[in-house]
């Protein structure tokens, strides 16, 4: 079999394996009547047409000596329409290359659940395998989280490597974080990962050292030993603490910066959204920043803060941050909650949404899922649709009219852009105590902080002082309260 002859189309589900015994019959379930999937379709290892990359450099992952070269994709799916699980096994793909893989084919497999044992099944593990050989693929990556003992097996099927998608994002999360706290968090997943991993090869791994062999003296030294895997995982819980001792002193110095930004008044807004939607493009567009973008999933890893204004010139500050996916590992979630705690402080997000993706939806849902975990759902939120020039016009009509609060965008044209500037400006929070003061001539820096942190209604030179009105923030206000000529009171709600 060749690659040319089966990539761009799916086998059909009479032709593969209908006459196979039912895989369900052997479950005891074929006296459940409520989620019977079609006799058909479980039988059928479904293919995915249209995966093929072709890339000029192949990068090789250094995490845990993977070489991610010549890959097949495989997922079960268990729920949604055949699309939804086509959409992720193609987003599979877009993680693979990201990795520096070459995607050489996909498939589905129809399942009630994945199989405890190898995932997919036994004999549709024996056809992955054909598949792999046809191929010449020296990796298999799943769609889904494997258990050690779902890799193994499926592996001694298949003979060659298998990862799953967890493994699949660590690796280029590792490739790609720069900052020394991203590359601490990425480690700190990576071995939360490997710990409960761990796998013996052979005599080398079982067997105790004590005494000489580990590097004791001889009399008094002797004693029960530990194995090779038990010494391994005492290092990596070692290696676990001390880096979340690291983090929790770079999150001291994040807490310290954003505490000052707090301290002036600085409204924050956070740009959040699923990977490649466009964030730091976004950010560009708001800011002229010059942050790193690239059509690939999490090119940006870690958090980049910039001024920008509102149109009529106040002052605050937009954090881009790392991007979502479905399924996002649970370990990365942990290991970055310092770094999206930038997300959950804000007074506004933007959260961007790819408007040519198959399913913005399905994106929208992601986000949101990861942003409850950090309390970011209690922000005011606008749902900015970017990539309105590639997008489907019906489309972003659906999005507009399932998300009240939701504007139209295009990152890379400008449309639509000086509108969320205005939108921005409405949603931040506003100056809300009202205030008439006096200020010698000798405090300009108050009459500064009034120009650049306030609503400035009048401004008037006398020969005692400079006479202000202005709506300010309750900090600015306690501040200029020896020099009030009417007492403040509060004139806005909320």
């Amino acid at each position: 079999m060749t690659s040319t002859s089966h990539h761009n189309l799916f086998r059909s589900r009479a032709e593969a394996l209908a006459e196979e015994q039912d895989p369900w019959l052997d479950e005891g379930v074929e006296a459940y009547d409520g989620e019977q999937l079609d006799r058909e379709e479980r039988a059928a290892l479904r293919r995915v047409g249209g995966l093929s990359t072709e890339l000029e450099d192949i990068t090789e992952v250094e995490y845990r000596q993977l070489r991610l070269e010549r890959v097949v994709l495989a997922g079960v799916w268990t729920e949604g329409t055949a699309e939804d699980a086509e959409n992720s096994i193609r987003e599979l793909a877009a993680l693979a290359e990201t990795a520096g893989s070459t995607v050489l084919d996909g498939v589905i497999q129809r399942r009630l659940r994945p199989d405890a044992g190898t995932f997919l099944g036994s004999g549709k593990a024996e056809e992955l395998r054909e598949i792999v050989q046809a191929e010449g693929a020296d990796t298999v990556i799943c769609d889904g989280e494997l258990t050690p003992g779902q890799r193994r097996a499926l592996e001694d099927v298949v003979k060659v490597k298998v990862i799953d998608r967890t493994a699949l994002i660590l690796d280029i999360f590792a490739q790609h974080a720069k900052s020394r706290e991203g590359k601490a968090q990425v480690e700190l997943a990576q071995l939360q990962y490997l710990l409960p991993r761990l796998r013996g090869w052979g005599e080398s791994m079982s067997r105790q050292a004590g005494g000489q062999a580990a590097g004791g003296v001889g009399i008094g030294s002797r004693g029960p030993g530990e194995t090779k895997i038990e010494l391994d995982r005492r290092r990596i819980n070692t290696k676990i603490a001390q880096l979340k001792r690291d983090i929790k002193k770079m999150k001291t110095s994040r807490d310290a910066k954003r505490s000052s930004r707090r301290a002036s008044e600085v409204p924050s807004v956070a740009i959040a959204g699923y990977t490649n939607a466009g964030k730091s493009s976004l950010l560009n567009r708001l800011t002229g920043a010059g942050v790193l973008v690239e059509n690939q999933l999490f090119a940006t890893l870690d958090p980049t803060v910039r001024r920008a204004e509102t149109p009529d010139g106040r002052p605050y500050t937009l954090a881009d941050t790392v991007g979502f996916v479905r399924s996002l590992p649970h370990q990365l979630v942990e290991a970055f909650r310092s770094t999206l705690e930038e997300v959950g402080d804000s007074d506004l997000l933007l959260h961007v949404v790819d408007g040519s993706h198959p399913d913005p939806e399905g994106q929208i849902s992601a986000v949101r899922a990861v942003m409850s975990e950090i309390g970011g759902d209690r922000l005011r939120e606008i749902i900015v649709i970017n990539k309105a020039d590639a997008a489907d016009p019906e489309v972003l009509l659906r999005l507009r009219a399932h998300e009240k609060h939701a504007i139209v965008v295009s990152a890379r044209t400008g449309a639509g852009i000086d509108e969320l500037r205005r939108l921005i400006a409405e949603e931040l929070p506003q100056p809300e105590i009202a205030v008439e003061v006096l200020l010698p001539y000798d405090r300009g820096d108050l009459v500064s902080r009034l120009h650049s942190e306030a609503d400035l209604e009048s401004e008037e030179h006398t020969g005692a002082g400079t006479l202000v009105r202005a709506m300010v923030h309750p900090r600015l206000a306690g501040e200029l309260e020896p020099y009030a000529v009417t007492r403040h009171r509060p004139v806005r709600a909320g």
